[in-house]
């Protein structure tokens, strides 16, 4: 399967069932699933669901491996403001936010535009903002090998800006640190490359 799998390869059968559980729902919450603006919503719901939760058929070490190359480069690399969506797998609301990555290479890097690849298929998962954190640096740390990884995620959830204690100005941040960045020195330069971008 190709690592990003376009919108037509999707099971019709798997789709429609969602859409059916969808209708039901609308119906539940006392809504006229028969009514114009409704007709066509369990389908897009349920296109919007397979997609929003994708990542589950990509394997990110895959995509990694696909673009790994020998260099003699042994400074820190760092991408900053990635931007992430997902899931939170608690309420199933979105949260949203960026992503602030680093490795030190240990005799490969990686195509830059697979780090936010690898973002996306974690955060298209229900999930929460730390094992989203976690699974990032694993999958970096287990993938390229290098002498050290750093991810720093920042976001906004909606499950506490709608609901709940309704909190709208609230930004959770959470970080993880492997080899090279555990070090507090390596770690303090990370931080202040991107302390301008946190809030």
């Amino acid at each position: 399967m190709a690592p990003y799998r376009v919108f037509e390869e999707y099971n019709i059968k798997i789709t429609e069932e969602i859409q059916d559980k969808y209708r039901d729902v609308i119906k539940e919450i006392g809504e006229d699933v028969t009514r114009e603006g409704l007709v066509k919503t369990p389908e897009r719901a349920a296109k919007a669901m397979q997609f929003l939760t994708s990542g589950y058929d990509i394997d990110p070490a895959e995509i990694l491996k696909g673009a790994m190359f020998a260099e003699d480069y042994n400074d820190m690399v760092i991408i900053k403001d990635i931007e992430l969506y997902s899931l939170c797998e608690h309420h199933m609301l979105p949260f949203f936010g960026k992503a602030h990555i680093a490795y030190i290479p240990n005799g490969h890097i990686v195509g830059l535009s697979k780090i936010p690849r690898i973002v996306d298929v974690f955060a298209r998962r229900l999930q929460v903002q730390e094992r989203l954190t976690h699974d990032i640096l694993e999958c970096i740390d287990k993938t390229l090998k290098p002498q050290g990884v750093a991810v720093v995620i920042e976001a906004s959830h909606m499950c506490m800006m709608m609901r709940g204690v309704q909190k709208q100005n609230s930004v959770t941040t959470t970080s993880g640190f492997r080899g090279q960045f555990e070090k507090v020195e390596t770690r303090s330069e990370f931080m202040n490359l991107i302390s301008s971008k946190l809030h």
